[in-house]
């Protein structure tokens, strides 16, 4: 038994589709560990006021290589940002040096994880599923 098939056109819209797609998933993961980095950097930044605490946020950026997450924050004070100077320790007034405490990292982590985890369940989903 010989089997036939034929087809007009071209598959260009499905191809625009399945890119667009793939981009809104990018950006989604991307916009979800935004978030949920903001929420772990406000718990984890150290108190006095709440100000420093209270000023995270996120930017994601489209880069040639995919999407790129930042976080920031908008407590800066005399030219200074104060989470960077609240992680890394500054020096005083009277010129002593205050110590600085590592708290982005520790609250950042289980973000970084839990892109990695989704990352590598997507590549593995489609190797799975390429390979039946």
């Amino acid at each position: 038994m010989e089997l036939k098939y034929e087809y007009h056109g071209n598959f260009k819209r499905t191809g625009k589709f399945l890119d667009t797609a793939k981009q809104l998933k990018g950006l989604y993961i991307c916009s979800v560990a935004g978030k949920e980095g903001v929420a772990a950097l406000e718990k984890a930044t150290p108190k006095d006021t709440g100000k420093t605490a209270n000023n995270w946020y996120y930017e994601v950026e489209d880069t040639k290589d995919g999407f790129k997450v930042t976080w920031c924050n908008a407590n800066v004070h005399n030219g200074a940002n104060i989470a960077i100077l609240l992680q890394y320790g500054h020096g005083t007034k009277q010129g002593g040096f205050v110590e600085g405490t590592d708290y982005i990292n520790p609250a950042l982590k289980p973000v970084f994880d839990n892109i990695a985890e989704k990352a590598f369940k997507n590549l593995i989903g489609g190797v799975v599923r390429n390979v039946i």
